[in-house]
């Protein structure tokens, strides 16, 4: 397994890393899951406390018992549970995320959050108050580093301005590449680390039947993922869509969700494959153009 040091946060992260939002709380099966990811070199888990109502957090808690110092946490705050259960609310605010902080904690049975993320965001929230929370998080030792998952470009020079955040999480592929027109270099520049969701576009690059996609209608997703099979044959589908993004020097990890053994040993397979070359990289981006983003920009 290789590693990229997550600059800011000053750690080092697996450059595949476990998504678990796939994982449900009633399967038994999640403690030898993630205990085989911890085997093969994985050492960063992502959660969030809106992923079936916190038991998400608890579950990954559960497994690492007895493993914490091994391994990086990260989890998201933002969406603020109803009390009557229908659903959630948009909360970007100081007090709600000075709490719900120590409620994660609780679930993750732990003393400390490596990265906190903030999980969504528009250009109208208050994101002076957002990162004085973070910031007070990191001097009372409850994280130890911050960032924000956002797709918005507007959010993320917002907040690459305003504050030190160590990461972004974003959504990036083979099929997505809107982050490469300006946000990937910007993060670069600024030495913030890119935790990259999404790499096999929710399926449709690990064999899902073709269907629209940000907006690309079913057809001509169906011919881009053609494409994309039949460029450079002798690697899997898998190894193209995950090598397309980890070998980008603006990504630190790749967050593939992970649900079954099956998909754990696919992801570890395409990470341990030899990096793409030059050559092979360019034969993927003539592919097709990519798409830019059209709102939130």
């Amino acid at each position: 397994m290789r590693y990229k040091n997550l600059k800011r946060a000053k750690f080092e992260v697996s450059e595949l890393s476990f998504g678990c939002m796939s994982l449900k709380s009633d399967v038994t099966e999640n403690d030898k899951l993630i205990n085989k990811a911890i085997d093969s070199g994985i050492n960063l888990f992502d959660t969030a406390d809106l992923y079936e109502g916190g038991e998400n957090e608890k579950l990954l808690g559960k497994a690492l018992k007895g493993k914490r110092n091994d391994v990086l946490i990260a989890t998201k705050v933002g969406n603020r549970m109803r009390e009557d259960g229908s659903g959630w609310d948009w909360c970007p605010e100081k007090d709600y995320i000075l709490s719900a902080v120590d409620k994660s904690l609780q679930r993750l049975q732990t003393d400390y959050i490596d990265l906190y993320l903030l999980h969504g965001g528009t250009i109208d929230d208050p994101a002076d108050e957002v990162i004085e929370a973070f910031e007070r998080l990191v001097e009372q030792g409850k994280i130890r580093a911050y960032g924000i998952s956002s797709i918005r470009p507007n959010v993320i020079r917002e907040y690459v301005k305003k504050s030190n955040i160590a990461a972004v999480m974003t959504q990036y592929s083979l099929l997505d590449r809107r982050p490469e027109e300006e946000t990937l270099g910007l993060l670069e520049a600024n030495e913030i680390g890119v935790l990259a969701r999404g790499t096999v576009a929710g399926g449709l690059l690990a064999g899902k039947p073709a269907k629209e996609y940000l907006g690309i209608p079913t057809d001509e997703v169906a011919k881009i993922v053609n494409a994309i099979q039949n460029t450079l044959p002798e690697r899997s589908v898998n190894e193209k869509a995950m090598h397309y993004v980890m070998d980008n020097t603006a990504i630190t990890t790749a967050v593939a969700g992970i649900r079954t053994e099956e998909q754990l040993l696919e992801a570890i397979a395409a990470e341990k494959s030899t990096p793409l070359t030059k050559g092979e990289l360019q034969e993927l981006k003539d592919v097709w153009s990519g798409t830019i983003y059209q709102d939130h920009r």
